[in-house]
């Protein structure tokens, strides 16, 4: 019930901060980290409400709030501006979907890394792996949706579906690593340790594609993507 309480001024703030700024509180990192840290719980949410893991609600209210404080301790200067590319009615759902997706992949990938340190050869409890699978069958179905709209909002942008822009290229590894993971636990199960090693290394790319890309030289002056690294 805190949870939910929680989620409703989040949502709130969100709405109200939308309707200030008049456009889609989206364009900035920190409002994509403000986006990240109201989905985390909701993916908490989910989760208990669907397999009844109630301790993934402690854990991922306490990583919301870690985003939060980020946000806290870097502040932006908020403004009306958009730029054209950014007008597009696919901008908003694209990155909200997307930031869902991160989301459950986020939490999937800290329980996997915790499985890694704190397990060692031990082999998790096959409800846990479940948790897992889950969570990446609900992240990477998202994340597929969110890629399918990037898709439509940069062929009414610039004109073509796909440029292999190197944002669209970090992107299309993303998911492809996740696919692996995937596949990886339905052809071999039993080898857990690599499969989590695997969704580890998934999450890193994902880490890379969302604001790394930002800071890469290969992207500076050339992808037309960088315009959040305000």
């Amino acid at each position: 019930m805190i949870t939910f309480l929680g989620l409703l001024v989040f949502g709130a703030y969100i709405a109200g901060m939308w309707i200030s700024l008049e456009r889609p509180p989206l364009r900035t990192m920190g409002e994509t980290r403000l986006w990240y840290s109201f989905f985390l719980p909701v993916a908490g949410l989910i989760t208990y409400l669907r397999w009844n893991y109630k301790w993934i609600l402690t854990f991922s209210t306490v990583l919301s709030f870690v985003f939060i404080c980020v946000n806290l301790l870097k502040p932006e200067i908020h403004n009306k501006t958009l730029m054209p590319a950014l007008q597009s009615p696919w901008f908003a759902p694209h990155v909200i979907v997307y930031m869902f997706s991160y989301a459950m992949l986020g939490a999937a990938a800290v329980i996997a890394l915790y499985l890694l340190i704190k397990k060692g050869d031990k082999k998790p409890e096959d409800n846990v792996m479940d948790l897992l699978d889950n969570l990446v069958y609900v992240g990477v179905a998202f994340l597929t949706l969110g890629m399918m709209m990037g898709a439509l909002w940069a062929k009414e942008a610039w004109g073509t579906y796909w440029s292999w822009d190197p944002k669209e290229t970090w992107a299309a590894a993303t998911w492809l690593s996740f696919l692996v993971y995937i596949h990886y636990r339905n052809h071999r199960p039993k080898h857990i340790k690599r499969s989590l090693a695997v969704l580890v290394f998934s999450f890193v790319l994902l880490q890379v594609c969302w604001y790394g890309i930002n800071y890469l030289p290969s992207a500076k002056g050339v992808s037309v993507h960088t315009y959040n690294v305000e």
